[in-house]
């Protein structure tokens, strides 16, 4: 599509800046997507990996659950968990990646992990619950990787708009608009010699007739 402007030489410049800025500017989003795009994948295969062993170590910690609870009563299994003694606490903070803020968790715990005598209950709850403030750590983890692989997936798909925008838009239509302007000025150029020409032709044939 043709830009609404005048076919003069300053506006022809100023378009060609343009088309090299934009030219250039597409060059760079292609550049972060491709950038991007390889943080994506990596942090795809990382939070399979990480995933799988949060799964496995969740299943390790209600496996022993199960067992243990099974060995004691109702009563005795709530009572047990009914006053935690542990606190966790987690911190939020952002880093910027290109572009991309990616979240920080920092877990803090406090007080004691067995909130219960450990006469009152048997191995395999205790064990249980180690387990399970063993995986605190990856649990945060992949928090964080899956958050910072949702912000990724955002800011490819906002810098594939971009990149599209001035691909199949802006910069179709910066080509278009300059090659009509310089059309234009070339058939300007062309009828100003002709007329110089004509102007030219009929000074001489007024001196000779003169003459």
């Amino acid at each position: 599509m043709i830009l609404k402007v005048n076919p003069t030489r300053i506006n022809l410049l100023n378009l060609k800046k343009e088309l090299k800025v934009a030219k250039r500017g597409h060059k760079l989003l292609k550049d972060k997507r491709d950038g991007l795009m390889k943080k994506f994948m990596v942090a795809i295969y990382e939070v399979k990996d990480l995933r799988s062993r949060v799964e496995t170590e969740l299943g390790e910690v209600f496996k022993h659950y199960v067992r243990g609870s099974a060995l004691m009563s109702q009563n005795a299994t709530e009572n047990a968990f009914l006053l935690p003694s542990a606190k966790i606490s987690v911190e939020v903070s952002n880093e910027t990646v290109m572009s991309v803020p990616t979240p920080r968790f920092s877990l803090t715990k406090k007080g004691n992990l067995f909130s219960y005598g450990l006469l009152e209950t048997n191995a395999e709850i205790d064990t249980s619950v180690s387990k399970l403030d063993k995986s605190f750590a990856d649990l945060i983890a992949l928090a964080e990787l899956e958050k910072t692989i949702e912000n990724l997936a955002a800011e490819i798909e906002r810098t594939r708009r971009r990149a599209s925008a001035l691909e199949n838009t802006k910069i179709p239509n910066l080509n278009d608009t300059i090659k009509f302007i310089t059309m234009r000025l070339e058939e300007q150029a062309r009828d100003t010699i002709v007329g110089t020409m004509r102007i030219k032709a009929m000074i001489v044939a007024k001196e000779e007739s003169v003459n």
